[in-house]
């Protein structure tokens, strides 16, 4: 019974220390004033955010699919799932990105330190020890990527404090790595930028196994993770963030963007809610996995906004 009581004081406590660390964040910082440091891309008037990854889960629930490799690699159309979220975020001038590397991320290493030639045919010349691409250069891209090893156990919110150290603006954007949707981040960005909160996370309404949200006009009022039974908006994640939010948190590997971070924030009136009514869909099964498949070779997927 004692050890029972120690360990629901310790969770109290920590649970304060949270709360406190967010209040700090919210009474020392005011998004209005940020000095944003962001980059506005030349003939779009767009603002460009850096975009942080969570990659480091280990997906377990798609069985053999991650004994091999991280759940974002798992591939649709014979690309990670990872490429086809980058890519959306291309589409809207956003390249810079942080990689949340944790379990098997070597194998997202060796994708983007080989992609070219996994991309393109090749000519190896050995005579001559030369490599030439064929082809065009398909899906030829122009990202930057920070692949960090934000370690294989960490848990969401502790991923993005330690990415912290490759954010270079004051407000980024950043979403799991295991989910599609066809949002307008440009809608998204103006949206947050108007909310003058500190953070801003996208709603939808699909099934009903994730964070369910309690809104309030563009407020969110509760944050209640995975409900047993589901109704209204979930967390979609496509997150807009400040940094502060994460600066003064405790460098603890146990802390989970979702309880908290957002729990807090929406109990302080800091979290905004962009409503999403259009296509959204995680892979956390092989059911929901072929169903995205499906979407790509039938060449109606949503979230392929590109040409």
């Amino acid at each position: 019974m004692t050890a029972n009581h120690s360990q629901v004081d310790q969770a109290l406590r920590h649970n304060l220390f949270v709360n406190q660390v967010i209040l700090a964040a919210i009474n020392h910082n005011c998004p209005a004033d940020s000095k944003l440091r962001w980059e506005k891309q030349a003939g779009t008037g767009r603002i460009l955010m850096q975009v942080a990854l969570l990659c480091g889960g280990l997906g377990t629930r798609l069985g053999e699919e991650t004994v091999n490799r991280p759940k974002p690699m798992v591939e649709i159309g014979g690309k990670p799932i990872l490429w086809h979220i980058m890519r959306f975020y291309r589409q809207f001038g956003h390249d810079s990105f942080v990689l949340c590397a944790g379990y098997k991320q070597e194998v997202i290493k060796d994708f983007f330190l080989n992609y070219d030639n996994y991309s393109n045919d090749l000519l190896i010349d050995f005579a001559s020890s030369s490599v030439s691409l064929l082809g065009g250069e398909r899906d030829r891209i122009d990202w930057k990527v920070v692949i960090q090893d934000t370690g294989e156990a960490t848990l969401t919110a502790a991923r993005l404090k330690r990415a912290l150290r490759h954010i270079e603006g004051d407000i980024f954007m950043a979403t799991y790595g295991d989910g599609l949707c066809d949002v307008d981040l440009d809608q998204l960005r103006t949206h947050h930028e108007t909310s003058g909160k500190l953070a801003t996370v996208t709603a939808v309404r699909p099934s009903s196994r994730f964070g369910e949200l309690g809104l309030d006009g563009d407020s969110v009022t509760s944050f209640e993770e995975k409900p047993q039974t589901g109704k209204g908006w979930i967390n979609g994640g496509f997150f807009v963030l400040h940094r502060s939010i994460f600066e003064r948190l405790p460098d603890d590997p146990n802390l989970t963007l979702e309880a908290d971070v957002l729990q807090p924030l929406a109990r302080e009136g800091q979290l905004s809610v962009f409503r999403h009514d259009g296509f959204w869909q995680c892979m956390d099964t092989p059911r929901e996995k072929h169903l995205l498949e499906n979407y790509w070779k039938a060449g109606r997927a949503p979230w392929k906004v590109w040409a």
